[in-house]
């Protein structure tokens, strides 16, 4: 699977050590940035580069999902739900991740690198990318309904 990183300069040394847990796993990683620690950097251009990337590899039909880091996961999940079509959850354990997938077919997950230890962290990614979505009815309908108001802007009730 490709897998598209994004990091704010808070998550960049847990990157480095998924960067390469995905690696050793067999992924295709694609690394957005942050490319080197920066406290000062500007990691909404990160985050959005990573969910552009995955919109665009699932459009084309590639078998690809994202991870986005920061301290808290919190400004790089909303930076990467500004992407039209992307669907970016904040997880912050395995459980949540998984339903992530299960019910919201979320293509990112945002994990706060300073609210876990390591080997957390890494089981809250693995499971994002290990879980598929479920294509229940009644979840496939509540995904057409955000993506009919992200197309519209308004909602049918």
């Amino acid at each position: 699977m490709k897998v598209h990183l994004g990091t704010d300069h808070a998550g960049f040394e847990f990157k480095e050590v998924l960067k390469a847990h995905l690696e050793s796993a067999g992924h295709d990683v694609v690394d957005h940035g942050a490319h080197e620690y920066d406290a000062l950097d500007d990691y909404p251009a990160f985050c959005i580069a990573a969910a552009q990337s995955v919109v665009h590899d699932q459009a084309a039909g590639v078998d690809a999902l994202g991870v986005v880091i920061g301290g808290s996961g919190n400004g790089e999940q909303m930076a990467a739900n500004l992407v039209k079509g992307a669907r970016t959850a904040l997880a912050w354990n395995p459980e949540i991740s998984k339903l992530a997938r299960q019910h919201n077919n979320a293509q990112i997950v945002a994990v706060g690198a300073r609210q876990h230890p390591e080997d957390e962290a890494i089981a809250i990614v693995d499971a994002f990318l290990a879980e598929p979505f479920s294509g229940d009815g009644r979840h496939e309908r509540r995904i057409s309904i955000m993506s009919k108001y992200e197309e519209q802007g308004q909602q049918a009730l």
